[in-house]
């Protein structure tokens, strides 16, 4: 081939520069803040691309539906009258499983605290550490 080699441009992690991109529509207004408050610290850590962005959206999604069970369980008690007595309130299946889904995504995004650490340029304080798991 005549000429000379174009240069490549190496993209990491499926980075899309820019500003951060705005909620998507449907969700819910607790879901829309979530993703106001976390989808700029991935867009900061160069972690919000096209491949996350669904993840993100599910993740707010859980979000809001997680607060929208605990706000009802929280009005209407977290034990209600059945028809053979107290009962444990039917949110709260819904809710143990909106916040199994938020831990799960969180982790997938590396918004916990034990992953947060991973996405930062900042040297370990023990050069030694995880060399001998």
């Amino acid at each position: 081939m005549k000429g000379g080699k174009q240069e490549l441009t190496v993209i990491e992690g499926g980075f899309a520069p820019g500003k951060c991109p705005s909620p998507p529509a449907g969700l819910t207004e607790e879901a829309r803040k979530e993703w106001r408050r976390v989808a700029p610290v991935l867009h900061q850590r160069k972690l919000l691309g096209d491949d996350t962005m669904a993840t993100l959206e599910a993740y707010c999604r859980a979000v809001g539906a997680m607060r929208q069970y605990s706000v009802l369980m929280d009005t209407e008690g977290h034990v209600i009258e059945g028809r053979n007595g107290p009962i444990s309130h039917p949110a709260y299946k819904m809710l143990s499983i909106a916040m199994r889904d938020v831990r799960l995504y969180a982790a997938e995004l590396g918004l916990t605290p034990s992953r947060r650490g991973k996405h930062t340029d900042a040297p370990k304080a023990d050069p030694w550490e995880g060399m001998l798991a």
